[in-house]
């Protein structure tokens, strides 16, 4: 059976939802004993339904005593996942309490009610709901994870310090509610606290799934023993077209490893055995014998921030898929048999092109996004080309059990009820496009906001704020560009100071280029190039170059500097194409003249190209309030 990912009709579901439940029913279903059989092959079709009778191969033995032994050990555990109550199955049930043809009309038009309030430790915070659609208030301040997995967490959380475990609980009540969360600003120091309580948020949401396929096996099992003719309950429907409900998206494989570590410190030994832990953290770990000059350097060597993202495997190359049972957790499971993928946005790109096909993504519920401002100094494309295939009807049926299906993963709903978490170090717009087009959450979704201060600058140097015209975000690109080569670049060569010695540190890659060939064709000045794509020759010709006055002006894209860092000496003179996207690259970049002897603040220019459109950047850099004059002086 085969699905076209662009069909969307109801009357096509409804078909198909005919169709196969009533093949289902005509050979009087047998009770599922395994309701997750893993796939040989990433497209190899099994059947997932065994009879009472079947006999068990060899090879499966294990696995299928593994899950009569859960289900054996979890009927004290599994009532409470019936509980119409419980937060888990408000959103994710058969019939979720915010889903209505109101609210998913709301959010199509992108119409929302917006409230600003403040969210304990997360800070100030802007809460956007469908309109019309009125906020639940229940489990606003609770948090909704099973016992067995909070237990343990919080007598880890006594050993570690109060405000570390304020920050985890506002984290985890606020995903409690299941809206989408967009923390806009995360520390390096509570990074690794934000990613345990992440974590156990979705290994709460895979195993309450469990638990609810599990009793619904149970009622299965007893009415087929109680009466083998009579009709199985209708109300068991408790999965997705696929088993991958949970999927992070993450720029390097060292950021995978940080988030292994972050799941299985909720499933720790002996009560779990992790298998392929020695292949995985090989892997997505350092060669033996290989020293990570970032993570070894004496502290200051290197600034914090770059150490903390570049140490380790830096491969953007990866995808691995995670299974968790009650009593295991397998690394390397294959997608269609596995509950978690880990993937970067390359990866991910390249297992669909290979493939063709994405059916894996079609039930996400939980959608992860880790280092939003790392992934956007990557291929911003591969990550709308993934997230473009969540939810997605599959091409094919993968022989899925129709009568389990939830009700609204056959009406094509599935992504009003996806909860998506975007972690950044700040915002970037196209992170903000993201949170405002593609979160379609009728639970509603959570931003927060930080009040920026203003970045140090050594001492003595004046900073110039350069505006220029735009009326619209299209013009944007074509209207800086002009204003540089004809305003900006002309005053800057008329002075025999500023025409050496220069700068030109340019944020965006495309502006980057075109600035790059204007130089070579108009400006009659020598200058050298820094770029991502430049080889350690290049870097040290460059720098030399520079140094020693051999090159008037250098040009330095964004990417080149955050891959990088070096520090480049001869600098007297910056000219900004547009305010960083890193506002600590500003101070670094002010920082570098005064390496040199005798350098003073006075002999150190610095002008900073912007318009209305660079208010993410212009409001780090300047600081909330400053930005705001800037903005309004126009």
């Amino acid at each position: 059976m085969a699905i076209d990912y662009q069909d969307h009709t109801s009357i096509t579901t409804s078909l198909l939802t005919l169709l196969n439940v009533s093949a289902t029913r005509a050979g009087k279903r047998k009770v599922q004993e395994e309701v997750f059989v893993p796939a040989e092959k990433l497209n190899k079709r099994k059947s997932a339904r065994i009879s009472e009778t079947a006999s068990i191969p060899e090879t499966d033995a294990n696995t299928h005593e593994e899950n009569v032994q859960e289900e054996v050990t979890m009927q004290e555990e599994v009532n409470d996942v019936l509980d119409t109550t419980d937060a888990y199955e408000s959103h994710f049930g058969n019939n979720p309490s915010n889903l209505s043809e109101s609210s998913r009309t709301a959010v199509d038009a992108k119409s929302w009610t917006i409230s600003r309030t403040r969210n304990g430790c997360l800070g100030s915070t802007v809460l956007s709901i469908p309109a019309g659609s009125v906020p639940s208030e229940k489990n606003e301040s609770s948090i909704d994870i099973l016992e067995r997995l909070r237990t343990p967490f919080q007598v880890r959380q006594s050993k570690q310090p109060r405000e570390q475990t304020n920050l985890q609980n506002d984290l985890l009540s606020t995903l409690s509610t299941r809206r989408d969360l967009y923390l806009t600003s995360t520390p390096l120091d509570s990074r690794k606290s934000m990613r345990e309580a992440i974590a156990l948020h979705a290994v709460n949401h895979i195993t309450k799934k469990r638990r609810r396929v599990l009793k619904n096996n149970e009622r299965l099992a007893h009415a087929t023993k109680a009466d083998p003719n009579a009709e199985p309950p209708q109300d068991v429907q408790d999965q997705g077209f696929t088993r991958p409900s949970v999927l992070f998206l993450l720029p390097f494989r060292s950021s995978a490893l940080d988030w292994y570590s972050a799941i299985t410190s909720h499933t720790p030994p002996p009560t779990f055995q992790i298998e392929n832990q020695a292949r995985f953290t090989s892997e997505y770990g350092l060669p033996p014998g290989a020293v990570d000059k970032l993570a070894e350097a004496e502290p200051g060597t290197y600034p914090r921030d770059h150490v903390e993202t570049f140490k380790g495997n830096v491969d953007d190359n990866f995808r691995v898929g995670v299974k968790l049972t009650r009593k295991s957790v397998k690394m390397f499971a294959e997608f269609y048999g596995c509950d978690v993928i880990l993937a970067s946005p390359l990866g991910l790109r390249r297992s669909i092109e290979k493939e063709k096909n994405a059916d894996y993504l079609s039930s996400i519920e939980v959608l992860v996004i880790d280092q939003l401002d790392a992934l956007s100094m990557q291929n911003w494309d591969h990550v709308k080309f993934g997230l473009s295939y969540l939810n997605k009807l599959p091409k094919e049926s993968h022989d899925t059990d129709f009568s389990r299906l939830k009700p609204w993963y056959l009406e094509g709903h599935a992504a009003y009820l996806r909860q998506s978490i975007f972690l950044a170090a700040h915002e970037t717009p196209e992170a903000r496009a993201l949170y405002n087009n593609s979160l379609m959450n009728v639970a509603g979704k959570i931003r927060t906001q930080k009040h920026w201060p203003p970045v140090s600058v050594p001492e003595g140097i004046q900073q110039n704020f350069v505006h220029f015209d735009c009326t619209s975000p299209k013009d944007e690109a074509d209207k800086r560009f002009h204003y540089f080569t004809t305003q900006l670049l002309p005053s800057v060569l008329k002075s025999a100071v500023q025409s050496a010695n220069t700068v030109v540190f340019i944020p965006s890659s495309f502006d980057f280029i075109r600035v790059q060939n204007y130089f070579r064709k108009h400006s009659g000045v020598s200058f050298a190039i820094l770029s991502e794509y430049s080889t350690n020759q290049d870097i040290s010709r460059a720098r030399q170059a520079f140094f020693h006055g051999k090159k008037s002006f250098l040009l330095i894209s964004e990417r080149f500097h955050f891959y990088k860092r070096y520090k480049i000496r001869g600098i007297r003179n910056l000219l900004f194409y547009g305010p960083p996207d890193h506002p600590q690259f500003l101070t670094e970049l002010l920082s570098y003249p005064f390496m040199d002897e005798g350098v003073e603040g006075s002999d150190v220019t610095c002008r900073v190209l912007y318009s209305k459109y660079d208010w993410f950047r212009l409001e780090r850099i300047a600081g909330t309030e400053a930005a705001a004059g800037l903005i309004k002086a126009t």
